[in-house]
Parts: structure tokens; sequence; C-alpha cells
């Protein structure tokens, strides 16, 4: 069964051809960095419109690469929700427009859900053992971050999210304030190699600054007061070499800090953020008797937390799945690997679906666990 899946919940605009849930016969991004680069993060209105311009020849450029004709598809797969609106309808107006024209179903999917699936995107049988549940995944990236547990009876649970910046977004920003460019996870991940955590930076909702976390946030995530903290701590050593910072413009305040504290503010920075996501998802595995732990998004690429994150779920007696790099960036291969599930139930989507900025009730997978 070939599946033609597309992705636009962000500013990547994707498409990829998937055959049987895992053998990906091609896999096309095109990236907008360079277009919101100069803005610091994503716009959504210019997202929708570089969609418009790109997905056409995209989704040529993946049939093509594939190999097949049109005609070969056997559905089309898109992303719903959650991401941005302008975006999302992009893709999924085209995705509609062709299924119509190819007389062939349509299959919404949700991108937490998807990324979980890219996760075991070149290891698809291990979907199908019981012993592989339940999984606690960690879904890390620019615009999401949230815990989400999967079942053996494939109901899933959205257990926690961020109530504010997702942990990529706290990337960019924290690179923003250092005047280190977009995007600013892997340069901060870089430069934090050559760096010390000398500064004392928050973790929030963990309870760690002897503040008690109220019981419906102790999944949750907050990164805002990560890069407020960062901030301060940025004012305080300027004020220490004798400037004052409130007269000194936002955009020129790194340039009164060394190369050496810079780098020891991204370890810095990198810790705190790393040593959150770790801790938030071992209580949760724990609390929920995970037998598996996966990390997917972009923010799985992190150099730090892919390090970090197997050896602590090791400890507690849980595997620990990661997304390969080239799956855990926004991609269309996930989106059509995980749409096989629901076609081999025939579990379609109407033409009517809605998209959505949020996940809101978490979908179940139809999946064939081993008896």
């Amino acid at each position: 069964m070939k599946i033609l899946a597309i992705e636009t919940s962000c500013d990547e605009t994707a498409a990829s051809v998937v055959e049987n849930g895992a053998n990906v016969l091609s896999n096309i991004i095109s990236s907008q960095i360079a277009k919101h680069s100069q803005y610091g993060g994503v716009i959504p209105e210019l997202a929708a419109r570089e969609h418009i311009r790109n997905i056409s020849w995209v989704v040529d450029s993946a049939i093509k690469d594939a190999g097949i004709d049109r005609e070969e598809l056997d559905a089309i797969a898109v992303t719903s929700h959650p991401g941005l609106v302008p975006a999302l309808a992009v893709g999924t107006a085209f995705a509609k427009g062709l299924a119509m024209s190819l007389d062939i179903p349509v299959i919404g999917i949700n991108h937490f859900l998807g990324h979980i699936y890219g996760a075991f995107l070149e290891q698809s049988e291990e979907l199908s053992k019981p012993e592989t549940y339940p999984i606690l995944s960690l879904v890390a990236s620019g615009g999401h971050t949230a815990l989400v547990l999967v079942n053996a009876d494939g109901s899933t649970k959205l257990l926690g999210q961020t109530i504010d910046d997702a942990a990529g977004e706290a990337y960019d920003k924290a690179a923003k304030l250092l005047n280190l460019g977009y995007p600013g996870g892997p340069v901060i991940d870089r430069l934090a190699k050559e760096g010390e955590p000398k500064y004392k930076l928050p973790r929030a909702l963990t309870g760690e600054n002897g503040k008690a976390v109220k019981p419906e946030l102790k999944y949750c995530f907050s990164f805002s007061g990560l890069k407020t903290s960062l901030l301060y701590t940025v004012k305080r050593i300027i004020k220490e070499k004798g400037y004052n910072p409130d007269e000194i413009a936002a955009e020129k305040e790194a340039e009164l800090i060394t190369d050496q504290e810079v780098k020891d503010l991204a370890a810095s920075f990198q810790e705190a953020a790393v040593d959150v996501l770790v801790k938030k998802s071992v209580k949760a595995a724990k609390d929920f008797g995970a037998k598996t732990a996966v990390i997917c998004g972009g923010v799985a690429c992190n150099r730090e937390l892919r390090a970090r994150y197997a050896p602590a779920m090791e400890k507690i007696g849980v595997k620990t799945v990661i997304a390969p790099p080239k799956y855990c960036t926004d991609n269309a291969a996930m989106i059509g690997g995980l749409a096989y599930l629901y076609a081999l139930k025939k579990d379609y989507t109407d033409l009517n679906f809605d998209i959505a900025s949020r996940t809101g009730e978490m979908p179940s997978l139809p999946l064939n666990i081993e008896s």
C-alpha cells in the first residue's frame, strides 16, 4: 500500500511516499529557515505563503522520486493538527483536492502521534509487540513540548505540555538574546560543548526552587522563566563590568560579553532545559509504568538530550527509542508511516475534517498487537 503524505504544520513544506508503513520511497522537505531567520522565529502568514508557493513542486518531486505515477497511490495522508492554522490550511486543502481528483481516501494525522511513529519508522515491528507498551513519549520541538502516553490498546493520553514557550522556542529566544542567529537550537548546542554550566538557571515546575508543583502541572513544562533568567544573568554580567544595563539597548548587550561567557551561558541554558526534559520524562515513565520511552521532534536532535535521556531511563528499567535525526524535524515520512495503521483498518477521514492549532483530544491508534 502506497501512501502520499503531506506535512505543513509549521515552516517546512514536506511530502513523502511511504509503502506499507515502513518503506520510505521518497522524502522531500523544503525548508523556510532563510525566510524566517530575519524575524527570529516563524511568522504564520509568511509560512502559509511559502507553502502555497512550494507545495505543488514538493508533492510532484515526492511522487517522481518514489518512481511511481499518481494513479498508483492508495491514499493521501496530511497533518491536520496541531500546528499553525494558516500553514495547516494549505496542506490540508491541497491533500483534499488531490484525493478528490484521484478518487482515493484521505487520512488526517495528529502531528504529535506522527512524531512518535517517526521514532519507530525504521523499526516499526516494535509497535506490534506487547512488551513495548506503555510508551512514554517526549515530543519536543520549536512549536510543542509534551508528554504523550501510548497504551497497547491504542488509547493515547496527553499527560502534559508546555504552559508557555516550547523548548525549541526557548532555544530560539535564548539565541536571539545572545545574538547567535536563528534557529537557536543547533548553535546553542554547539557552543554549549565549549562552555561550562557555571550560571545557575531555574528548572521550572520541578519543585527544585522550593515551591510545590500543582498536581495538574506535574507533567507540564514552562520555559519562559528560563529565558527571562538568562536575560537577567546577561544584565548582571554587564553590570559587573561597570556598565549600566538600563542604558544599553537590548541588541547591544551581547556585544559586551566575551565569547567564553557566551559559551558558558549557552552551556548553563542547555543544562537547565535538558535537566527539566529528562526529569519530567523519568517521573512520568515511573508513574505510568512505561516499558518504552521515546524522544522525538526537532529538539530530539540535541546532543545533550540524546546523551542523557537513555541512561536516565535505563536506571529505571525502561527501554529508550530515539528518533533518527532525519525524522526528528518536521517531515512527511512520519505522517505517511502512521497513516498506514489507519489505512489497514480503513479508518479514513471525512473530507470535511477540521484543522486546529492545538491537539485537543488525542486520537486512538489502530495498533495490531501480537497475541
